[in-house]
Protein backbone atom coordinates (compact mmCIF):
# COMPACT_ATOMS: atom_id res chain seq x y z
CA UNK A 1 0.00 0.00 0.00
CA UNK A 2 1.38 3.41 -0.94
CA UNK A 3 2.09 6.11 1.62
CA UNK A 4 -0.87 8.40 2.37
CA UNK A 5 -0.84 12.12 1.65
CA UNK A 6 -1.48 13.56 5.14
CA UNK A 7 -2.95 16.93 4.20
CA UNK A 8 -5.26 15.73 1.39
CA UNK A 9 -6.37 12.82 3.60
CA UNK A 10 -7.06 15.22 6.49
CA UNK A 11 -8.97 17.54 4.18
CA UNK A 12 -11.13 14.73 2.81
CA UNK A 13 -11.84 13.20 6.23
CA UNK A 14 -12.63 16.66 7.61
CA UNK A 15 -15.18 17.28 4.86
CA UNK A 16 -16.81 13.99 5.83
CA UNK A 17 -16.95 15.14 9.46
CA UNK A 18 -18.51 18.45 8.35
CA UNK A 19 -21.10 16.58 6.25
CA UNK A 20 -22.15 14.47 9.23
CA UNK A 21 -22.20 17.50 11.54
CA UNK A 22 -24.38 19.41 9.07
CA UNK A 23 -26.87 16.56 9.16
CA UNK A 24 -27.45 17.27 12.85
CA UNK A 25 -28.79 20.73 12.05
CA UNK A 26 -30.33 20.22 8.61
CA UNK A 27 -33.42 18.63 10.17
CA UNK A 28 -34.30 21.91 11.92
CA UNK A 29 -35.65 23.38 8.69
CA UNK A 30 -36.90 20.16 7.11
CA UNK A 31 -38.63 18.62 10.16
CA UNK A 32 -42.21 19.62 9.31
CA UNK A 33 -41.78 18.44 5.70
CA UNK A 34 -40.29 15.15 6.94
CA UNK A 35 -43.27 14.70 9.27
CA UNK A 36 -45.66 15.22 6.39
CA UNK A 37 -43.67 12.75 4.29
CA UNK A 38 -44.38 9.97 6.80
CA UNK A 39 -47.99 10.93 7.47
CA UNK A 40 -47.63 13.11 10.57
CA UNK A 41 -49.35 16.47 10.92
CA UNK A 42 -47.81 19.54 12.53
CA UNK A 43 -49.91 18.84 15.62
CA UNK A 44 -47.96 15.58 16.19
CA UNK A 45 -44.64 17.23 16.95
CA UNK A 46 -44.08 15.11 20.07
CA UNK A 47 -44.30 11.93 17.99
CA UNK A 48 -41.62 13.34 15.68
CA UNK A 49 -39.11 13.76 18.52
CA UNK A 50 -37.40 10.42 17.68
CA UNK A 51 -36.39 11.86 14.30
CA UNK A 52 -33.97 14.09 16.19
CA UNK A 53 -33.25 12.01 19.28
CA UNK A 54 -32.71 8.90 17.13
CA UNK A 55 -29.81 10.59 15.35
CA UNK A 56 -28.32 11.66 18.69
CA UNK A 57 -28.75 8.14 20.06
CA UNK A 58 -26.90 6.59 17.14
CA UNK A 59 -24.26 9.32 17.22
CA UNK A 60 -23.34 8.87 20.87
CA UNK A 61 -24.20 5.34 22.01
CA UNK A 62 -21.76 3.35 19.86
CA UNK A 63 -18.93 5.90 19.80
CA UNK A 64 -16.79 4.09 22.41
CA UNK A 65 -17.07 0.83 20.45
CA UNK A 66 -16.14 2.50 17.16
CA UNK A 67 -13.22 4.25 18.83
CA UNK A 68 -12.00 0.94 20.23
CA UNK A 69 -12.33 -0.80 16.86
CA UNK A 70 -10.29 2.03 15.33
CA UNK A 71 -7.54 1.16 17.82
CA UNK A 72 -7.58 -2.52 16.89
CA UNK A 73 -7.69 -2.22 13.10
CA UNK A 74 -6.90 0.17 10.27
CA UNK A 75 -8.14 3.71 10.98
CA UNK A 76 -8.77 4.25 7.28
CA UNK A 77 -10.98 1.17 7.05
CA UNK A 78 -12.99 2.31 10.07
CA UNK A 79 -13.40 5.72 8.47
CA UNK A 80 -14.65 4.12 5.25
CA UNK A 81 -17.04 1.83 7.13
CA UNK A 82 -18.48 4.78 9.00
CA UNK A 83 -18.98 6.62 5.72
CA UNK A 84 -20.68 3.54 4.26
CA UNK A 85 -23.03 3.34 7.26
CA UNK A 86 -23.78 7.05 6.93
CA UNK A 87 -24.57 6.63 3.22
CA UNK A 88 -26.92 3.69 3.88
CA UNK A 89 -28.66 5.61 6.66
CA UNK A 90 -29.09 8.63 4.38
CA UNK A 91 -30.62 6.47 1.64
CA UNK A 92 -33.02 4.77 4.07
CA UNK A 93 -34.06 8.19 5.42
CA UNK A 94 -34.62 9.51 1.90
CA UNK A 95 -36.82 6.54 0.98
CA UNK A 96 -38.80 6.35 4.24
CA UNK A 97 -42.58 6.59 4.01
CA UNK A 98 -43.40 5.66 7.62
CA UNK A 99 -42.09 6.93 10.95
CA UNK A 100 -40.30 3.74 12.14
CA UNK A 101 -38.30 3.50 8.91
CA UNK A 102 -37.46 7.21 9.05
CA UNK A 103 -36.26 6.93 12.65
CA UNK A 104 -34.25 3.80 11.81
CA UNK A 105 -32.56 5.67 8.97
CA UNK A 106 -31.70 8.54 11.29
CA UNK A 107 -30.24 6.16 13.89
CA UNK A 108 -28.06 4.50 11.25
CA UNK A 109 -26.98 7.94 10.02
CA UNK A 110 -26.00 8.88 13.55
CA UNK A 111 -23.91 5.72 14.00
CA UNK A 112 -21.94 6.41 10.84
CA UNK A 113 -21.66 10.16 11.33
CA UNK A 114 -20.55 9.90 14.96
CA UNK A 115 -17.85 7.36 14.17
CA UNK A 116 -16.22 9.69 11.64
CA UNK A 117 -14.95 12.02 14.37
CA UNK A 118 -12.83 9.65 16.52
CA UNK A 119 -11.52 7.88 13.41
CA UNK A 120 -10.40 11.22 11.94
CA UNK A 121 -8.80 12.37 15.20
CA UNK A 122 -6.96 9.06 15.48
CA UNK A 123 -5.67 9.49 11.91
CA UNK A 124 -4.35 12.93 12.89
CA UNK A 125 -2.53 11.32 15.82
CA UNK A 126 -1.06 8.72 13.44
CA UNK A 127 0.18 11.14 10.81
CA UNK A 128 1.40 14.08 12.92
CA UNK A 129 3.80 13.96 15.89
CA UNK A 130 2.47 15.12 19.25
CA UNK A 131 4.12 18.55 19.08
CA UNK A 132 2.61 19.33 15.65
CA UNK A 133 -0.99 18.16 16.03
CA UNK A 134 -2.42 21.49 17.10
CA UNK A 135 -3.33 22.87 13.68
CA UNK A 136 -4.70 19.59 12.24
CA UNK A 137 -6.84 19.14 15.35
CA UNK A 138 -7.98 22.73 15.00
CA UNK A 139 -9.04 21.99 11.43
CA UNK A 140 -11.12 18.99 12.56
CA UNK A 141 -12.75 21.04 15.31
CA UNK A 142 -13.41 23.91 12.90
CA UNK A 143 -15.09 21.82 10.21
CA UNK A 144 -17.17 20.02 12.80
CA UNK A 145 -18.57 23.36 13.97
CA UNK A 146 -18.81 24.65 10.41
CA UNK A 147 -21.43 21.97 9.90
CA UNK A 148 -23.75 23.88 12.23
CA UNK A 149 -23.58 26.81 9.78
CA UNK A 150 -23.71 24.78 6.59
CA UNK A 151 -26.51 22.46 7.74
CA UNK A 152 -29.35 25.01 7.79
CA UNK A 153 -27.96 26.74 4.69
CA UNK A 154 -27.77 23.45 2.79
CA UNK A 155 -31.26 22.52 3.94
CA UNK A 156 -32.69 25.88 2.88
CA UNK A 157 -30.99 25.73 -0.52
CA UNK A 158 -32.25 22.22 -1.27
CA UNK A 159 -35.78 22.94 -0.02
CA UNK A 160 -35.91 25.99 -2.30
CA UNK A 161 -35.57 23.79 -5.41
CA UNK A 162 -36.63 20.31 -4.27
CA UNK A 163 -38.15 18.37 -1.37
CA UNK A 164 -36.63 17.16 1.90
CA UNK A 165 -35.69 13.77 0.48
CA UNK A 166 -33.13 15.35 -1.82
CA UNK A 167 -31.19 16.55 1.24
CA UNK A 168 -30.47 12.97 2.23
CA UNK A 169 -29.82 11.80 -1.33
CA UNK A 170 -27.15 14.50 -1.54
CA UNK A 171 -25.69 13.15 1.70
CA UNK A 172 -25.49 9.68 0.16
CA UNK A 173 -23.92 10.92 -3.09
CA UNK A 174 -21.34 13.08 -1.30
CA UNK A 175 -20.55 10.20 1.06
CA UNK A 176 -19.70 7.91 -1.87
CA UNK A 177 -17.50 10.59 -3.46
CA UNK A 178 -15.67 11.18 -0.19
CA UNK A 179 -15.10 7.44 0.29
CA UNK A 180 -13.38 7.27 -3.11
CA UNK A 181 -11.23 10.28 -2.24
CA UNK A 182 -10.26 8.78 1.13
CA UNK A 183 -9.08 5.61 -0.59
CA UNK A 184 -7.00 7.64 -3.03
CA UNK A 185 -5.50 10.08 -0.53
CA UNK A 186 -4.97 7.36 2.06
CA UNK A 187 -2.76 5.30 -0.21
CA UNK A 188 -5.35 2.66 -1.09
CA UNK A 189 -6.62 -0.23 0.99
CA UNK A 190 -3.83 -2.60 0.07
CA UNK A 191 -6.17 -5.57 -0.37
CA UNK A 192 -8.20 -7.11 -3.15
CA UNK A 193 -11.91 -6.30 -3.22
CA UNK A 194 -14.13 -8.97 -1.68
CA UNK A 195 -16.49 -9.42 -4.59
CA UNK A 196 -18.84 -11.90 -2.90
CA UNK A 197 -19.89 -9.63 -0.01
CA UNK A 198 -19.91 -6.64 -2.36
CA UNK A 199 -22.35 -8.29 -4.76
CA UNK A 200 -24.65 -9.54 -1.97
CA UNK A 201 -24.57 -6.09 -0.35
CA UNK A 202 -25.38 -4.32 -3.61
CA UNK A 203 -28.27 -6.67 -4.40
CA UNK A 204 -29.61 -6.51 -0.83
CA UNK A 205 -29.53 -2.73 -0.72
CA UNK A 206 -31.09 -2.51 -4.18
CA UNK A 207 -33.97 -4.85 -3.25
CA UNK A 208 -34.51 -3.05 0.08
CA UNK A 209 -34.45 0.31 -1.69
CA UNK A 210 -36.97 -0.94 -4.22
CA UNK A 211 -39.23 -2.07 -1.37
CA UNK A 212 -39.00 1.33 0.29
CA UNK A 213 -39.51 3.26 -2.96
CA UNK A 214 -42.51 1.08 -3.94
CA UNK A 215 -42.88 2.61 -7.44
CA UNK A 216 -46.47 2.89 -8.62
CA UNK A 217 -45.64 1.14 -11.90
CA UNK A 218 -44.90 -2.02 -9.91
CA UNK A 219 -47.23 -1.79 -6.92
CA UNK A 220 -50.31 -1.24 -9.11
CA UNK A 221 -49.38 -3.98 -11.58
CA UNK A 222 -51.50 -7.13 -11.45
CA UNK A 223 -48.55 -9.36 -12.32
CA UNK A 224 -45.71 -7.52 -10.58
CA UNK A 225 -47.43 -6.03 -7.54
CA UNK A 226 -47.71 -9.17 -5.38
CA UNK A 227 -44.21 -8.82 -3.76
CA UNK A 228 -45.26 -5.35 -2.55
CA UNK A 229 -48.43 -6.49 -0.77
CA UNK A 230 -47.98 -6.08 3.03
CA UNK A 231 -48.33 -9.03 5.39
CA UNK A 232 -51.62 -8.97 7.29
CA UNK A 233 -52.59 -5.50 8.51
CA UNK A 234 -49.06 -4.10 8.28
CA UNK A 235 -48.55 -0.86 6.38
CA UNK A 236 -44.75 -0.62 6.50
CA UNK A 237 -43.10 -1.13 3.08
CA UNK A 238 -40.48 -3.44 4.58
CA UNK A 239 -43.16 -5.80 5.95
CA UNK A 240 -43.77 -7.13 2.45
CA UNK A 241 -42.28 -10.13 0.61
CA UNK A 242 -39.80 -7.95 -1.26
CA UNK A 243 -38.99 -5.96 1.88
CA UNK A 244 -38.28 -9.10 3.90
CA UNK A 245 -36.14 -10.47 1.05
CA UNK A 246 -34.11 -7.26 0.98
CA UNK A 247 -33.59 -7.34 4.74
CA UNK A 248 -32.51 -11.01 4.59
CA UNK A 249 -29.96 -10.22 1.87
CA UNK A 250 -28.65 -7.29 3.90
CA UNK A 251 -28.35 -9.56 6.94
CA UNK A 252 -26.41 -12.13 4.91
CA UNK A 253 -24.14 -9.37 3.63
CA UNK A 254 -23.47 -8.19 7.18
CA UNK A 255 -22.51 -11.72 8.20
CA UNK A 256 -20.13 -11.97 5.24
CA UNK A 257 -18.50 -8.65 6.11
CA UNK A 258 -18.35 -9.15 9.86
CA UNK A 259 -17.10 -12.73 9.86
CA UNK A 260 -13.45 -11.88 8.99
CA UNK A 261 -13.56 -9.06 11.56
CA UNK A 262 -14.74 -11.29 14.41
CA UNK A 263 -11.27 -11.45 16.04
CA UNK A 264 -11.21 -7.65 16.25
CA UNK A 265 -14.80 -7.49 17.50
CA UNK A 266 -14.08 -10.06 20.21
CA UNK A 267 -11.08 -8.09 21.43
CA UNK A 268 -13.06 -4.86 21.37
CA UNK A 269 -15.09 -6.07 24.38
CA UNK A 270 -18.62 -6.35 22.95
CA UNK A 271 -20.18 -6.91 26.38
CA UNK A 272 -18.60 -3.73 27.69
CA UNK A 273 -19.73 -1.90 24.54
CA UNK A 274 -23.33 -3.06 25.06
CA UNK A 275 -23.30 -1.89 28.69
CA UNK A 276 -21.81 1.51 27.82
CA UNK A 277 -24.21 1.96 24.88
CA UNK A 278 -27.14 1.11 27.16
CA UNK A 279 -26.06 3.67 29.75
CA UNK A 280 -25.41 6.42 27.19
CA UNK A 281 -28.56 5.65 25.22
CA UNK A 282 -30.72 5.78 28.33
CA UNK A 283 -29.27 9.16 29.34
CA UNK A 284 -29.64 10.63 25.85
CA UNK A 285 -33.25 9.47 25.47
CA UNK A 286 -34.15 10.62 28.98
CA UNK A 287 -33.17 14.23 28.40
CA UNK A 288 -33.64 14.52 24.64
CA UNK A 289 -37.22 13.24 24.74
CA UNK A 290 -38.38 15.29 27.75
CA UNK A 291 -40.57 18.35 27.28
CA UNK A 292 -38.57 21.16 28.93
CA UNK A 293 -41.69 23.28 29.28
CA UNK A 294 -43.07 20.80 31.79
CA UNK A 295 -40.25 18.58 33.06
CA UNK A 296 -36.54 17.90 33.19
CA UNK A 297 -37.10 14.15 33.20
CA UNK A 298 -40.12 12.77 31.35
CA UNK A 299 -42.12 9.72 32.44
CA UNK A 300 -39.86 7.51 30.34
CA UNK A 301 -36.85 8.86 32.22
CA UNK A 302 -37.94 7.32 35.51
CA UNK A 303 -37.39 3.96 33.86
CA UNK A 304 -34.38 4.88 31.73
CA UNK A 305 -32.28 6.57 34.42
CA UNK A 306 -32.30 3.49 36.70
CA UNK A 307 -31.38 1.42 33.63
CA UNK A 308 -28.48 3.80 32.96
CA UNK A 309 -27.33 3.51 36.59
CA UNK A 310 -27.48 -0.29 36.52
CA UNK A 311 -25.66 -0.46 33.19
CA UNK A 312 -22.95 1.86 34.51
CA UNK A 313 -22.53 -0.23 37.65
CA UNK A 314 -22.42 -3.42 35.59
CA UNK A 315 -19.75 -1.94 33.32
CA UNK A 316 -17.67 -0.89 36.34
CA UNK A 317 -17.70 -4.48 37.60
CA UNK A 318 -16.99 -5.83 34.12
CA UNK A 319 -14.16 -3.31 33.65
CA UNK A 320 -12.40 -4.60 36.76
CA UNK A 321 -12.74 -8.24 35.75
CA UNK A 322 -12.13 -8.10 31.99
CA UNK A 323 -8.64 -8.83 30.70
CA UNK A 324 -9.10 -6.31 27.86
CA UNK A 325 -11.95 -3.90 28.66
CA UNK A 326 -13.58 -1.55 26.17
CA UNK A 327 -11.93 1.45 27.84
CA UNK A 328 -8.33 0.39 28.61
CA UNK A 329 -7.42 0.58 32.27
CA UNK A 330 -5.67 3.78 33.26
CA UNK A 331 -6.81 5.63 30.13
CA UNK A 332 -9.21 8.03 31.85
CA UNK A 333 -6.85 9.69 34.30
CA UNK A 334 -4.65 12.75 34.58
CA UNK A 335 -4.93 15.17 31.68
CA UNK A 336 -7.31 12.85 29.83
CA UNK A 337 -9.83 13.05 32.68
CA UNK A 338 -9.44 16.83 32.77
CA UNK A 339 -9.97 16.97 29.01
CA UNK A 340 -13.23 15.03 29.30
CA UNK A 341 -14.59 17.42 31.94
CA UNK A 342 -13.59 20.46 29.87
CA UNK A 343 -15.25 18.91 26.81
CA UNK A 344 -18.44 18.49 28.86
CA UNK A 345 -18.31 22.19 29.83
CA UNK A 346 -17.81 23.19 26.20
CA UNK A 347 -20.95 21.24 25.28
CA UNK A 348 -23.02 23.04 27.92
CA UNK A 349 -21.85 26.50 26.81
CA UNK A 350 -22.28 25.70 23.14
CA UNK A 351 -25.82 24.36 23.32
CA UNK A 352 -27.03 27.25 25.50
CA UNK A 353 -26.05 29.77 22.84
CA UNK A 354 -27.30 27.70 19.88
CA UNK A 355 -30.76 27.20 21.42
CA UNK A 356 -31.40 30.43 23.36
CA UNK A 357 -29.87 33.14 21.18
CA UNK A 358 -32.54 32.65 18.47
CA UNK A 359 -35.19 32.62 21.22
CA UNK A 360 -33.88 35.88 22.65
CA UNK A 361 -33.71 37.38 19.15
CA UNK A 362 -37.40 36.56 18.58
CA UNK A 363 -38.27 38.23 21.89
CA UNK A 364 -36.32 41.48 21.60
CA UNK A 365 -35.10 41.89 18.02
CA UNK A 366 -37.22 40.39 15.23
CA UNK A 367 -40.41 38.46 14.52
CA UNK A 368 -38.73 36.54 11.71
CA UNK A 369 -37.20 33.09 12.17
CA UNK A 370 -34.70 33.96 9.44
CA UNK A 371 -33.71 37.15 11.27
CA UNK A 372 -33.23 35.19 14.49
CA UNK A 373 -31.09 32.62 12.65
CA UNK A 374 -28.93 35.40 11.23
CA UNK A 375 -28.25 36.63 14.76
CA UNK A 376 -27.06 33.15 15.70
CA UNK A 377 -24.78 33.05 12.64
CA UNK A 378 -22.65 35.74 14.30
CA UNK A 379 -21.78 33.13 16.92
CA UNK A 380 -21.66 30.08 14.66
CA UNK A 381 -19.14 31.62 12.27
CA UNK A 382 -16.87 32.59 15.17
CA UNK A 383 -16.66 29.04 16.59
CA UNK A 384 -14.72 27.46 13.69
CA UNK A 385 -12.54 30.58 13.51
CA UNK A 386 -11.74 30.10 17.20
CA UNK A 387 -11.01 26.39 16.60
CA UNK A 388 -8.44 27.23 13.93
CA UNK A 389 -6.92 29.92 16.13
CA UNK A 390 -6.77 27.51 19.05
CA UNK A 391 -4.93 24.93 16.96
CA UNK A 392 -2.42 27.55 15.81
CA UNK A 393 -1.85 28.82 19.36
CA UNK A 394 -0.86 25.33 20.51
CA UNK A 395 2.48 25.82 18.78
CA UNK A 396 3.77 28.38 21.32
CA UNK A 397 1.36 27.75 24.23
CA UNK A 398 0.19 24.87 26.38
CA UNK A 399 -3.19 23.17 26.11
CA UNK A 400 -4.37 24.57 29.43
CA UNK A 401 -3.39 28.14 28.60
CA UNK A 402 -5.36 28.19 25.33
CA UNK A 403 -8.42 26.38 26.71
CA UNK A 404 -8.54 28.46 29.89
CA UNK A 405 -8.36 31.78 28.04
CA UNK A 406 -11.01 30.62 25.59
CA UNK A 407 -13.52 29.41 28.16
CA UNK A 408 -12.88 32.40 30.43
CA UNK A 409 -13.65 34.72 27.52
CA UNK A 410 -16.78 32.71 26.71
CA UNK A 411 -17.86 32.91 30.36
CA UNK A 412 -17.47 36.69 30.44
CA UNK A 413 -19.43 37.01 27.19
CA UNK A 414 -22.24 34.77 28.47
CA UNK A 415 -22.63 36.83 31.65
CA UNK A 416 -22.82 39.97 29.51
CA UNK A 417 -25.50 38.29 27.36
CA UNK A 418 -27.44 37.62 30.57
CA UNK A 419 -27.98 41.40 30.85
CA UNK A 420 -29.36 41.94 27.34
CA UNK A 421 -32.79 43.48 26.93
CA UNK A 422 -34.79 45.26 24.28
CA UNK A 423 -32.52 46.91 21.72
CA UNK A 424 -29.38 45.07 22.80
CA UNK A 425 -29.14 43.04 19.60
CA UNK A 426 -29.39 46.21 17.49
CA UNK A 427 -25.90 47.33 18.52
CA UNK A 428 -22.47 46.44 17.17
CA UNK A 429 -21.46 45.48 20.71
CA UNK A 430 -23.82 42.47 20.61
CA UNK A 431 -22.08 41.16 17.51
CA UNK A 432 -18.71 41.54 19.22
CA UNK A 433 -19.96 39.70 22.33
CA UNK A 434 -21.40 36.83 20.28
CA UNK A 435 -18.14 36.62 18.35
CA UNK A 436 -16.18 36.63 21.63
CA UNK A 437 -18.22 33.73 23.00
CA UNK A 438 -17.90 31.82 19.72
CA UNK A 439 -14.15 32.29 19.48
CA UNK A 440 -13.79 31.42 23.17
CA UNK A 441 -15.68 28.14 22.80
CA UNK A 442 -13.76 27.35 19.62
CA UNK A 443 -10.41 27.99 21.29
CA UNK A 444 -11.01 25.08 23.68
CA UNK A 445 -11.67 22.44 21.00
CA UNK A 446 -8.14 21.68 19.77
CA UNK A 447 -6.48 21.81 23.24
CA UNK A 448 -8.98 19.31 24.64
CA UNK A 449 -8.33 16.81 21.85
CA UNK A 450 -4.60 17.46 21.90
CA UNK A 451 -4.28 16.87 25.64
CA UNK A 452 -6.38 13.70 25.51
CA UNK A 453 -4.37 12.25 22.63
CA UNK A 454 -1.07 13.17 24.28
CA UNK A 455 -2.09 11.40 27.48
CA UNK A 456 -3.25 8.23 25.74
CA UNK A 457 -0.93 5.59 24.26
CA UNK A 458 -0.99 5.06 20.49
CA UNK A 459 -3.15 1.98 20.81
CA UNK A 460 -5.91 3.96 22.57
CA UNK A 461 -6.13 7.12 20.43
CA UNK A 462 -9.45 6.09 18.86
CA UNK A 463 -11.00 5.27 22.23
CA UNK A 464 -9.99 8.51 23.96
CA UNK A 465 -11.10 10.57 20.94
CA UNK A 466 -14.50 8.89 21.12
CA UNK A 467 -14.79 9.62 24.83
CA UNK A 468 -14.03 13.32 24.26
CA UNK A 469 -16.87 13.51 21.73
CA UNK A 470 -19.21 11.59 24.05
CA UNK A 471 -18.47 13.98 26.92
CA UNK A 472 -19.26 16.98 24.76
CA UNK A 473 -22.51 15.51 23.42
CA UNK A 474 -23.65 14.51 26.91
CA UNK A 475 -22.86 18.05 28.06
CA UNK A 476 -25.05 19.42 25.27
CA UNK A 477 -28.04 17.14 25.89
CA UNK A 478 -28.04 17.12 29.69
CA UNK A 479 -26.90 20.74 29.97
CA UNK A 480 -29.75 21.97 27.77
CA UNK A 481 -32.32 20.09 29.84
CA UNK A 482 -31.00 21.34 33.19
CA UNK A 483 -30.45 24.96 32.12
CA UNK A 484 -33.85 25.12 30.47
CA UNK A 485 -35.47 23.76 33.61
CA UNK A 486 -33.74 26.43 35.72
CA UNK A 487 -34.78 29.14 33.28
CA UNK A 488 -38.40 27.97 33.15
CA UNK A 489 -38.58 27.92 36.95
CA UNK A 490 -37.58 31.58 36.98
CA UNK A 491 -40.00 32.28 34.14
CA UNK A 492 -42.96 30.83 36.04
CA UNK A 493 -41.98 32.79 39.15
CA UNK A 494 -41.88 35.98 37.09
CA UNK A 495 -45.25 35.23 35.48
CA UNK A 496 -46.80 34.57 38.90
CA UNK A 497 -45.91 38.14 39.91
CA UNK A 498 -47.65 39.72 36.89
CA UNK A 499 -51.01 41.15 38.02
CA UNK A 500 -52.45 41.32 34.51
CA UNK A 501 -51.77 38.13 32.51
CA UNK A 502 -52.86 39.90 29.33
CA UNK A 503 -49.93 42.30 29.60
CA UNK A 504 -47.87 41.15 26.58
CA UNK A 505 -44.86 43.30 27.46
CA UNK A 506 -44.69 41.83 30.97
CA UNK A 507 -44.91 38.28 29.60
CA UNK A 508 -42.08 39.02 27.18
CA UNK A 509 -40.01 40.35 30.07
CA UNK A 510 -40.64 37.09 31.93
CA UNK A 511 -39.47 35.10 28.92
CA UNK A 512 -36.33 37.25 28.76
CA UNK A 513 -35.67 36.36 32.40
CA UNK A 514 -35.75 32.68 31.42
CA UNK A 515 -33.12 33.19 28.71
CA UNK A 516 -30.95 35.23 31.08
CA UNK A 517 -30.83 32.36 33.57
CA UNK A 518 -29.83 29.93 30.82
CA UNK A 519 -26.96 32.23 29.86
CA UNK A 520 -25.93 32.59 33.51
CA UNK A 521 -25.88 28.83 33.93
CA UNK A 522 -23.82 28.42 30.77
CA UNK A 523 -21.48 31.16 31.99
CA UNK A 524 -20.93 29.25 35.23
CA UNK A 525 -20.25 26.03 33.27
CA UNK A 526 -17.71 27.84 31.08
CA UNK A 527 -16.03 29.43 34.12
CA UNK A 528 -15.75 26.06 35.87
CA UNK A 529 -14.40 24.57 32.65
CA UNK A 530 -11.81 27.35 32.45
CA UNK A 531 -10.58 26.62 35.98
CA UNK A 532 -10.44 22.88 35.38
CA UNK A 533 -8.63 23.45 32.06
CA UNK A 534 -5.65 24.75 34.03
CA UNK A 535 -4.98 21.08 34.73
CA UNK A 536 -4.21 20.54 31.03
CA UNK A 537 -0.93 22.39 31.51
CA UNK A 538 -0.06 26.04 30.93
CA UNK A 539 3.24 25.39 29.22
CA UNK A 540 3.91 23.67 25.95
CA UNK A 541 5.57 20.32 26.46
CA UNK A 542 9.16 20.65 25.33
CA UNK A 543 10.03 16.95 25.11
CA UNK A 544 9.48 15.51 21.66
CA UNK A 545 7.70 12.18 21.82
CA UNK A 546 8.81 9.20 19.76
CA UNK A 547 7.96 9.50 16.06
CA UNK A 548 4.52 8.22 15.09
CA UNK A 549 4.13 4.67 13.95
CA UNK A 550 4.38 4.11 10.18
CA UNK A 551 1.09 4.17 8.32
CA UNK A 552 0.55 0.61 7.34
CA UNK A 553 -2.17 -1.94 6.80
CA UNK A 554 -2.77 -4.25 9.73
CA UNK A 555 -2.96 -7.81 8.46
CA UNK A 556 -5.28 -10.45 9.87
CA UNK A 557 -2.29 -12.45 11.14
CA UNK A 558 -0.94 -9.42 12.98
CA UNK A 559 -4.33 -8.69 14.50
CA UNK A 560 -4.81 -12.22 15.76
CA UNK A 561 -1.25 -12.64 16.99
CA UNK A 562 -0.66 -9.34 18.77
CA UNK A 563 -0.42 -9.32 22.57
CA UNK A 564 -3.55 -8.25 24.49
CA UNK A 565 -5.34 -8.06 21.16
CA UNK A 566 -3.73 -4.74 20.24
CA UNK A 567 -1.98 -4.51 16.87
CA UNK A 568 -0.81 -0.98 17.59
CA UNK A 569 1.73 -1.80 20.29
CA UNK A 570 5.13 -0.79 19.02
Amino acid sequence: MSTPAPRPLLATASIAVALAAADTYVVVLALTDMMAGVGLGVDALQRATPIISGFLLGYVAVLPLIGRIADLSSRQRVLLWCLAIFVVGSAVTALATDLPTLVAGRVVQGVGGGGLVPATLAIVADLWPADRRGMPLGVVGAVQELGSVLGPLLGAAVLAVSDWRMIFWLNAILGVVLAVLIVRTGGGLGARPRWGPLVVTAVGLAVTGLALAAPDALTTSVSLGLPFVPFGDANAPLLTPIGVLGLLLVAVALVLWVRPALPVLRRSDLLGAVLVATALGAVILTFAAADPAREVVGPLGYVLLPVAALATLAYAVHHRRSSAPLIPRGLVRGRALVALFVSLSVGVALVAVVVDVPLLARLIHTDSETGAALVLVRFLVAVPAGALLGGWLLRPLGDGAVATVGLAAASVGLFVMATWGRGSLDTVASTLILALVGVGVGLALAPVNNAALAQAPDEAHGTISALVVVARMVGMVVGLALLTAIGLHQYYDAVAQIPDRTDTAALVDAAIVQVHWVFRGAGVAAAVGALVALGLGLRRHSLRPPPPRPWRRITRTQREGSPQGSPRTR
